[in-house]
């Protein structure tokens, strides 16, 4: 990854921590590697992420977990790949109270075999699931998201 690639995308997850649905529901970006494989989210439970039972909002704990996947193959693959968020599934398991954290990671093995696919098949949608955890460790919530995968197609000159 080039510098200038480096810089943008350091900015853009510095104004992630200001986009206003994340803003707003106490969701923050807290940690994210260098070469930006890997992400930590936190979502701090305050009266304005609270459900009607005083835990935390269903929503909220799914918005901390939507684009993460998709950011990391977005960064990885290069310009040459079109990438989207194409499901998502979520799982409540207890009571969210107090702070919980998701973490994102993908690694270059993993990215390595979509590039594979990708290239032999023409697209594909994987699959990647997460886990959202209370400060003791104790999962909250299972998600399961899948992100879209195609190579962009290459504009032909006219013969």
């Amino acid at each position: 990854m080039d510098k200038k690639n480096n810089k943008k995308f350091r900015r853009l997850i510095r104004l992630i921590n200001w986009y206003p649905p994340y803003l707003f529901s106490g969701i923050k970006v807290v940690d994210y590697s260098d070469d930006f494989s890997s992400f930590r989210t936190r979502l701090n439970l305050t009266w304005y992420n609270r459900n009607l039972l005083g835990t935390a909002f269903g929503g909220s704990l799914y918005s901390m977990c939507d684009p993460f996947f998709m950011f990391i193959l977005l960064i990885q693959l290069g310009e040459e790949y079109v990438v989207w968020d194409k499901t998502a599934s979520i799982e409540f398991v207890k009571p969210g109270k107090g702070t919980v954290y998701a973490d994102f990671k993908l690694s270059p093995s993993q990215i390595s075999e979509i590039k594979t696919v990708v290239n032999r098949d023409g697209k594909g949608v994987f699959e990647f699931p997460c886990e959202v955890k209370n400060e003791e460790g104790i999962v909250i919530a299972k998600l399961q998201k899948g992100v879209y995968v195609r190579r962009k197609e290459v504009a032909k000159p006219n013969d």
